[in-house]
């Protein structure tokens, strides 16, 4: 044996047998890395390892026999001892191992240096690219490999989200970033990295006669091995039975593999094939949140209840659709009968199963959007997540809830949990982006954006999401050329036609803002048109609907202070009761600061102390939450004028104008309260900074330019609207 040993060494085969493993290893390395720059197959790794691994052996084999010569290579038995140079080739193999070596190191450190951090722990999910944590999973639509065009493969993947929510400490993709996949064959590597999960399910679904079919297997991401997979055969007799027995095996198999165990919670509700059909090909419409999608959603809900008159859950997405189909949302219904008619099916869905999710989040909605009772809308949502963890749209609204009663660093949060667990749910994008805007980080903007870029470039989301940070940040114009090329193209619908006001708003094009703006601000528009009685008339209706906003800032602006307090003190008792109902929001508190402003010129000096106190309580309010943007800057600088601090009145408003604040107004007549230092060479100069960026936006986009007193020379006339290409 020790000669064999000596034999091996003076042959030099231990040699090669190192540096051959030490050359494979950083031949796997580079593999790895160009692997996903290429997107090479997840298998390409394992493929080059296999075939180093099998080269060992040959390469072992031709160390014995053979001798590197310098007449060339020779068998060992034909050298001589005295002409053999294995001493010599033994040198030149530890100079080649020593080199090799050194190459791994400097590799090593490399990948060590250049590892990216790890992501904060607030926008982790909002991050560049989706970050696996724990125990996490994507369940991809199931494949319908049947003739049929049913929603049967839908049905059940659906109920193994629903099962597979339930389950602690298991994180799982949303529904909606889950069917974003649907009928892609993509790179399971990609779509984990998407959607930040270690672990993907997919299967098929075949249907022949009264039988089905179903295979499902479950895949780590990272290196795409198989974990598990099992294939089902079942009698049709009862789809949802099978529905139920599928997503619990599967469950049982899962936790199994990945976790400690868990039971399903939720199972589908019965009703007739057809019917069911109908509800699940319309959730899908309405997740898109376009008119037209709503439109044929309630045609399939409608037709899914004259099969099932019972089937609770089409008359809870039936009351949903309604309410997102109000003119203030998504449709043109009006308020009173998208009131009327969403509250009726939601009630419906609830005395049919009063232990429904989809029930309790219409109801939330309901509460949210149109009764008015932020409270017991809250309560809803929490209900109805409690019943379906997986419900993504409750925690959606549940998000836009806390924001509305000033629980801005909650909803912050909410809104990280939404993009963590369901990151292509496009409702919640521009939501999402204007909190990060309140909170002062377009960093994370522009990171969440470039996500949704790199996954799906044409998705029109794109474009609102770039808008959106536009405004946020000042830069009107450039929100303004995105918009008005969609709006060429169609009626801009819920958050774009709120975007598309603010930037002709903000580029002072009042016309387009009058004709095409959101109904909200079309006070303001009328006003600046000179359309007072226009302006007054809409902006009472608004008032007497619940939203007096519009009102107070048109009384305050035209110096009709008088009729403003009155109008407050007719309707709500104290100011404490007012800001209770109409709290301030995370951009700026403009009601209450008009309020003060008011009262200030009325030299009430009591109602005066309460307002500014309300509005300093506020403000420390928002900043304890960490909010820190330039409308935020502006009220404050605005608050600091009302107490009387002028220096420090100066300072906030000249940082608000130079990180980019704008209003078409001007900063005197925009914010009213700046008017008492007319004549002030700080205020002159603030008013020509404002000045230039207005019309740096307008000649962007081939419009006149203000002139000192913010309008047209000559004629307002000349506002057009600008066609884009």
């Amino acid at each position: 044996m020790q000669g064999l040993l000596q034999e091996l060494n003076r042959r030099n085969v231990f040699r090669v047998a190192i540096a051959y493993l030490v050359a494979s290893w950083v031949l796997l390395q580079v593999v790895d890395v160009v692997a996903p720059i290429l997107d090479l197959p997840v298998w390409t790794d394992r493929l080059v390892f296999v075939i180093l691994a099998v080269g060992l052996v040959p390469a072992l084999i031709l160390a014995w026999a053979f001798e590197l010569t310098p007449d060339g290579l020779k068998r060992e038995s034909d050298v001589s001892p005295e002409d053999s140079i294995t001493d010599r080739t033994a040198q030149k193999l530890n100079y080649t191992i020593i080199a090799v070596l050194a190459v791994a190191v400097v590799f090593l450190l490399v990948d060590r240096q250049t590892a990216e951090e790890p992501a904060e722990a607030l926008p982790a999910a909002a991050a560049t690219e989706g970050a696996p944590v724990g125990a996490s999973i994507a369940v991809l639509p199931f494949v319908n490999m049947s003739d049929d065009k049913d929603y049967f493969a839908d049905g059940i993947t659906e109920e193994i989200l629903n099962a597979l929510a339930s389950v602690k400490d298991l994180k799982v993709a949303g529904r909606t970033s889950s069917f974003a996949f649907k009928g892609e064959n993509d790179d399971l590597r990609r779509i984990g990295e998407a959607l930040g999960v270690e672990h993907i399910l997919e299967g098929s679904v075949r249907k022949s006669g009264d039988t089905v079919r179903i295979t499902a297997q479950l895949i780590h991401v990272e290196d795409g091995f198989h974990l598990w997979s099992e294939t089902y055969d079942r009698k049709l007799d009862d789809v949802f039975q099978v529905q139920d027995d599928i997503s619990r095996e599967i469950l049982k198999q899962m936790s199994n593999t990945l976790l400690a165990g868990a039971a399903p919670v939720n199972t589908a509700q019965r009703t007739d094939p057809e019917a069911y059909e109908l509800y699940l090909r319309a959730k899908q419409l309405i997740y898109a949140r376009e008119r037209e999608s709503l439109d044929l959603a309630v045609e399939d809900l409608q037709a899914a209840i004259a099969i099932d008159p019972e089937y609770a859950p089409a008359y809870a997405q039936l009351g949903i659709a309604a309410i997102l189909l109000s003119e203030e949302q998504y449709g043109d219904t009006p308020y009173d009968d998208a009131q009327r008619r969403g509250k009726r099916f939601i009630d419906i869905a609830l005395d049919l199963d009063p232990n429904l999710a989809e029930a309790w989040a219409g109801l939330g909605l309901w509460e949210g959007r149109i009764g008015g009772d932020v409270d017991a809308a809250i309560e809803a949502y929490e209900k109805a997540l409690a019943i379906n963890p997986n419900l993504i749209d409750a925690r959606n609204w549940l998000q836009i809830a806390l924001q509305s009663i000033g629980e801005y660093r909650a909803a912050m949060e909410m809104t990280m949990e939404i993009a963590d667990a369901d990151p292509l749910y496009m409702p919640s994008f521009s939501n999402g982006l204007m909190m990060f805007a309140a909170f002062g980080r377009e960093d994370l903007s522009i990171k969440w954006i470039e996500r949704l870029k790199r996954f799906d470039p044409t998705n029109p989301r794109v474009k609102l999401g770039e808008a959106v940070n536009h405004i946020a940040n000042g830069r009107g114009a450039e929100a303004y050329l995105l918009l008005e090329e969609e709006r060429q193209k169609r009626p801009l619908p819920g958050v774009w036609r709120l975007m598309y006001t603010l930037s002709v708003w903000n580029t002072g094009q009042y016309e387009l803002g009058a004709d095409y703006g959101h109904n909200f601000w079309k006070p303001s528009f009328y006003s600046r048109l000179g359309r007072k009685d226009e302006a007054y008339a809409l902006a009472r209706e608004q008032a007497i609907a619940g939203i007096p906003g519009n009102l107070i800032d048109l009384s305050a602006r035209d110096g009709r202070y008088k009729e403003l307090t009155d109008f407050l003190e007719e309707r709500w008792p104290t100011l404490q009761s007012f800001v209770d109902e109409h709290p301030g929001g995370e951009w700026g508190y403009n009601d209450l600061l008009f309020i003060a402003l008011a009262y200030e010129e009325q030299n009430n000096e009591r109602r005066f102390n309460e307002s500014l106190r309300l509005l300093q309580e506020w403000e420390q309010n928002v900043l304890d939450q960490g909010v820190s943007n330039v409308g935020l800057t502006m009220n404050r600088a605005l608050i600091r004028a009302l107490e009387g601090d002028d220096d420090a009145a100066f300072t906030g408003a000249t940082k608000a104008v130079e990180a980019g604040w704008g209003d078409s107004e001007g900063l005197a007549v925009g914010t009213v309260i700046m008017q008492r230092y007319v004549g002030d060479p700080r205020l002159a100069e603030l008013e020509a900074m404002v000045l230039e960026t207005i019309n740096k936006g307008r000649e962007r986009l081939g419009l006149p330019v203000f002139d000192s007193d913010y309008t047209i020379p000559q004629a307002d006339a000349e506002l057009t609207t600008i066609e884009t290409t």
